[in-house]
């Protein structure tokens, strides 16, 4: 992997310190920070408008900042766009592919601008397009398309890879595919790059995640340390469902906590209590009085999509 130039700490890929874009006079980003090491998935979650495409066209020098630093792989990439783009693999997302070429005759052409390209039928095989690979662009599956830009964003040997929705659009075994080809690049060393509203690659994928909204990132930590962050709950699964004089003389006996639904008939989430001994020996006392069989009991932390929506405001993914 190249050092990064100007003496930049090469264990960081990207860096951005007080981040600003305005339109209108409006801020889109404001005042983000942030700082990736390099080797790890980096995911970026974010509901509509919250400056998500904004950042990452930043990064990848297409749009010009207002204010602030900004550092991939050392550089600044309103000035050494050139410098970086061997350096910098980009999937994005609206094609730009002339319709009758073929994934075989893009990735060989494509190849010459790299000084040390992977193998175009490697790359074919890898991200399982081999055959279709004599298939016109036009006629391909949207999960073939995004195939075909995942290999194009690859094919240069980058050590960062900007992945905008890799798997948007593909099969389940793709998908499959596509999270151990990703996996695989950050074993391999490369820094991904990862912006989609797909949960489960976010999961699955990503070692560090970043949520934005309004312009800032509002929590920053793995899947696990997000959830971590809620307040612990309580869930169970009953044998039948609650009628509504149960269900709110359930949630008085237990302390007065929000019971919800949670899933399948018969499961339920209390928020808003912490899970102890004597929390749990009020549910299994006040079930067995009224004859109610517990098919399931835990107390967990809010999952990813939970902790998501609460620091969003319920603001759905962007998508």
């Amino acid at each position: 992997m190249t050092a990064a130039a100007g003496g930049a700490d090469a264990r960081v890929a990207l860096s951005v310190s007080g981040l600003r874009k305005r339109y209108a006079g409006r801020a889109v980003v404001d005042g983000l920070s942030f700082s990736v090491p390099s080797g790890i998935v980096f995911a970026i979650l974010g509901p509509n408008g919250a400056g998500k495409t904004t950042t990452v066209e930043i990064l990848e020098g297409y749009r010009r900042r207002d204010e602030g630093e900004v550092r991939v792989l050392g550089l600044d990439p309103a000035r050494a766009g050139a410098e970086l783009r061997g350096r910098v693999g980009l999937m994005l997302q609206g094609g730009g592919i002339y319709p009758q070429a073929r994934p075989r005759e893009i990735l060989r052409l494509y190849a010459r601008f790299y000084r040390d390209p992977q193998d175009p039928d490697a790359l074919l095989e890898a991200v399982g397009l081999e055959d279709v690979a004599a298939t016109r662009y036009k006629v391909l599956s949207g999960g073939q398309k995004q195939r075909l830009g995942l290999a194009l964003a690859l094919l240069g040997r980058p050590e960062l890879a900007i992945l905008d929705e890799p798997t948007a659009g593909m099969d389940p075994a793709a998908k499959a595919a596509t999270r151990e080809l990703i996996s695989g690049l950050r074993d391999a060393g490369t820094t991904v790059l990862l912006t989609t509203h797909e949960l489960a690659d976010v999961e699955r994928m990503a070692d560090r995640i970043a949520i934005m909204d309004r312009g800032r990132i509002v929590a920053d930590g793995s899947a696990a340390e997000l959830a971590a962050g809620a307040a612990p709950r309580l869930r169970f699964r009953l044998d039948r469902a609650l009628d509504p004089g149960d269900r709110s003389g359930l949630a008085a006996d237990l302390g007065g906590g929000s019971l919800r639904d949670d899933g399948a008939p018969g499961g339920y989430l209390v928020d808003d209590l912490d899970s102890s001994p004597a929390l749990l020996a009020t549910l299994a006392g006040w079930c067995a009085a009224r004859g109610l069989l517990i098919a399931e009991l835990r107390t967990t932390g809010a999952t990813l999509e939970e902790r998501y929506l609460a620091l969003t405001g319920n603001r759905a993914l962007d998508d």
